[in-house]
Formats: C-alpha cells, sequence, structure tokens
C-alpha cells in the first residue's frame, strides 16, 4: 500500500468524509435511478469527481491507491444514500483493481491520458467463443450482469483462450467500452438504478497485452505474472467481495435510521400504543435488525482488515483464508437481509408504499444479497471443504 502513518489515514478518512458528503444527494437520485434504470451521468459525474471511482488505481497513475478497509467504508457511505449507486462504484473500484495488476503497458494505455478511466468488472462464465490471431485474440460472446458497463471507459470480462501447452485457460479480457455494445436486459425488481445489462462482443480484437490469466489471480500465484509492488495482488477473492457488501450495509443502516425516526410518531396498528417506540415488540424488532447490521459491520471489517494484513506483509492468503473471505461475505449479506426484513415488518405495510424509501432499500438488498457470489450454499461449502482440508476449487472458480 502507498503511503503509511497520519498522512495516509488523513486521506482515507478524507475520501470517507467526500462519501458522506453526497449522501443526500443520491438519497434524492435514488428515485430517478430506480425509475430509470440506471444512475445518471450526473450522480456517477458527481462520485468520480469526488475520487470515489479512483480508490484502487495506482498512485503513480492518478488513483489513490488506498486499503481495502477504506473501499468498504467509502462503499458503506454511498450505500446510506442509494444502494445501486455504491454497488456501481464498488464494482467499478474492483475493475480498476484487476487492471492495476496487469503488464505497465496495459496501465497506461488505460489511465495515461486519464486518471479517472473506469472499468466494469464481469466474473461470470467464460466466453468461449475466441480465435487466436496474430498478437492476441478475437472474442465474440456475451456477458450479463454487467454493473457499471453503462458508466465504463473500459470492460472487462472472462474468456477462455489458449495459453501455451495447458490448452484454453480462462483468461480477463480487456477491452475499450467503444469496442463493445450494451443490450439492454437489465428489468429486475431491485438494484435497477445499478444498469447491469448484458455486454456484447463481435469480433472484437483482444492483444495479448490485455490479456491476464484468471487461476493465477485466484489462487494467489502471482509471482512472476504480477508487479511485485502491487497492494493486494493475491487478495482478488477478498477484493471483489469487499466491494459488493459495503452498498447493502449502508442502504439497512439507512433504512434502520430512517424507521427509528419515524417510530415516535408511529401508530402501532390494532393497538393502544401510542407510538411505535412505545411498543415492546417494535422495540425487539429493532434492537434484532440492530445487531444484525452490527454482526454484518464486524464481519466486513474483519474481512477487508485481513487482505490489508496479508498486503502489508506481503503474503499470499491461504486457501482456508480465501474460503472464509467468500463465507464471511455470505454471512454479512444474510444478515444484511434479515435486518431489512426485521425493519420493514415493523414498521408495517406502509413500508412498501411506492414513496417509501423503505421499499427500495428492501428490493435493492433482497436482489443485492443473493449475487452468485454468495447464493446457493456455494459459499458454505467452499468454507467447510476448506475447513475438512479438502480443496474447494473444485466446487467454485471464485475460491
Amino acid at each position: 500500500m502507498r503511503g503509511s502513518g497520519e498522512n495516509s489515514g488523513s486521506r482515507n478518512a478524507e475520501l470517507v468524509s467526500r462519501a458522506a458528503e453526497l449522501r443526500e444527494e443520491l438519497w434524492k437520485s435514488a428515485v430517478e435511478s430506480d425509475r430509470a434504470r440506471r444512475l445518471s451521468d450526473e450522480v456517477m459525474s458527481r462520485i468520480t469527481g469526488a475520487g470515489l471511482t479512483g480508490l484502487m488505481t495506482p498512485a503513480r497513475l492518478g488513483g489513490h491507491e488506498v486499503p481495502v478497509r477504506t473501499l468498504l467504508d467509502v462503499c458503506v457511505e454511498l450505500g446510506r444514500g442509494c444502494v445501486s449507486a455504491s454497488w456501481v462504484t464498488g464494482v467499478l473500484n474492483v475493475g480498476n483493481f484487476v487492471v492495476s495488476l496487469f503488464p505497465d503497458r496495459t496501465r497506461e494505455e488505460v489511465w495515461g491520458q486519464n486518471p479517472d478511466a473506469r472499468t466494469a468488472l464481469i466474473l461470470g462464465v467464460p466466453v468461449r467463443n475466441v480465435e487466436r490471431v496474430e498478437g492476441g485474440v478475437r472474442v465474440s460472446g456475451e456477458w450479463p450482469y454487467a454493473s457499471g458497463s453503462l458508466h465504463a471507459e473500459w470492460i472487462g470480462g472472462l474468456v477462455l483462450a489458449d495459453s501455451g501447452d495447458s490448452g484454453p485457460q480462462a483468461h480477463f479480457a480487456l477491452m475499450p467500452a467503444t469496442d463493445v455494445r450494451i443490450r439492454d436486459t437489465w428489468h429486475f425488481t431491485g438494484m435497477r438504478g445499478t444498469g447491469s445489462n448484458t455486454v456484447v462482443a463481435e469480433g472484437v480484437f483482444v492483444p495479448d497485452h490485455r490479456l491476464l490469466p484468471y487461476r493465477p489471480l485466484v489462487d494467489g500465484e502471482t509471482d512472476g505474472l504480477v508487479p511485485a509492488d502491487r497492494p493486494y495482488r493475491n487478495s482478488l477473492t477478498g477484493v471483489f467481495m469487499v466491494g459488493l457488501i459495503g452498498s447493502l450495509i449502508g442502504g439497512v443502516d439507512a433504512a434502520l435510521q430512517y424507521a427509528l425516526e419515524q417510530a415516535p410518531t408511529r401508530r402501532v396498528a390494532g393497538s393502544t400504543y401510542a407510538s411505535q417506540a412505545e411498543s415492546p415488540s417494535a422495540q425487539l424488532g429493532l434492537a434484532a435488525a440492530a445487531t444484525r447490521l452490527d454482526t454484518a459491520v464486524l464481519h466486513a471489517r474483519r474481512l477487508a482488515d485481513r487482505v490489508d494484513e496479508l498486503a502489508r506483509a506481503g503474503e499470499n492468503a491461504s486457501l482456508l483464508t480465501r474460503a472464509r473471505a467468500r463465507m464471511d461475505s455470505t454471512h454479512v449479506v444474510q444478515q444484511c437481509r434479515a435486518a431489512v426484513d426485521e425493519i420493514v415488518t415493523v414498521y408495517g405495510s406502509s413500508a412498501f408504499d411506492e414513496s417509501n424509501p423503505l421499499q427500495r432499500i428492501w428490493r435493492d438488498v433482497n436482489v443485492g444479497s443473493r449475487h452468485a457470489g454468495f447464493g446457493m450454499g456455494i459459499p458454505q461449502q467452499v468454507y467447510g471443504s476448506a475447513l475438512v482440508g479438502r480443496d474447494p476449487r473444485t466446487i467454485s472458480m471464485l475460491v
């Protein structure tokens, strides 16, 4: 990590403060983002202008290169205003983190003329229609659920490309956004503002210097592949998860504060209590939600802090550590989902009035927490497998 001590701490605090200052603006714009199924260019420009999409960009190329904990804290603050805006910000920062692992030639190509350049990263099934040509590959295929693709100068997707005698292997393929097109497929109940449409490549040429093997990055086997001065180079799983969970924590915190503010004046239907603040049932529900939120925060901070500890020490994350990172992030989003359910239950059915912000946050958290990285019991299988000494990579690509 670049910088240390007081100067580094002041810079990190300043970035988190900038995110907090955007909260009110994002809270107001969230309604339109939800309706339009995308963030406005103005909203994204404000976030970028505050330096909040360059958190993981190398310092020498105009970025901040902050600790992963700062990425988490920034996304939490943004999530208090708009979960979708925070989610997109996290994804774009993770995309830039991956670009920072590419060779110098690639990094100069991305940021040399534009230090604010943003990268939308899509982790999913690798595209298989890849033809080896002189100097690189030609790619045709689609990557769905591409959060941030509407606001990115570069797109990073997985492809299966030949890498010598081992045959086709998964690689990150980095492409200018101008070389692909966006198909409007994002018609979801929640996280609508993310505009997570489908990226389509039709015969796009990707030179060799914009291909980076995927498996070594996940396995922490980056020596000789990634420059040794790159922070977090062995922590793809942890960084990727931190980039997603902060938005949900921030959203739940905003929902809880909204419910607490309303409690002294909201009646408890069908009871003699003058307000929810006087109702033991409401108090119990809010206490349960607040405790779940605290649990989510503690696990998220442990995950981020562990990534930073390994980066400072220059150590590779063990397989068990990476498996626990996957489990920690999943536990975070499960607690967020349960907490927001508690909050809307206490608030009552009017929480689902379209004019009430609680229904939007509830939809966002319920959709975001079911991202493939957290779902279908796979993280539990991954962690359990690692705990008993088996290799969880036979279960999932994201370990």
